[in-house]
């Protein structure tokens, strides 16, 4: 892959990133408004549905992309040193 893919990829992970901060930051909003009253989950249980479901989303993405990167470095097999890091990248970013 070239310098531009290269580009591409470093974008994906910077898009990747900023929307799983700011569907963070709606969600722990919808928590925080829901834990003042627990009769208000009917109201917002399926928006906290979705945002949980972009988190997934943008996890597999992250895979894909790393499935990309592995590509670029001549193997299509991930091995357990990248899967790890995978899982530690996405542990990470759930964390924060």
């Amino acid at each position: 892959m070239g310098k531009k893919v290269d580009t591409y990829l470093e974008e994906a992970v910077d898009n990747i990133r900023k929307d799983r901060e700011v569907t963070k930051e709606l969600l722990n909003d919808a928590i925080k408004w829901l834990a003042k009253d627990e009769s208000r989950h009917r109201e917002i249980g399926i928006t906290l549905s979705k945002y949980v479901e972009t988190l997934q989303r943008s996890n597999e993405q992250l895979v894909k992309v790393a499935n990309l990167m592995t590509k670029k470095e001549g193997s299509d097999k991930l091995t357990a040193a990248d899967m790890d890091g995978i899982y530690e990248m996405i542990s990470k970013e759930e964390s924060k």
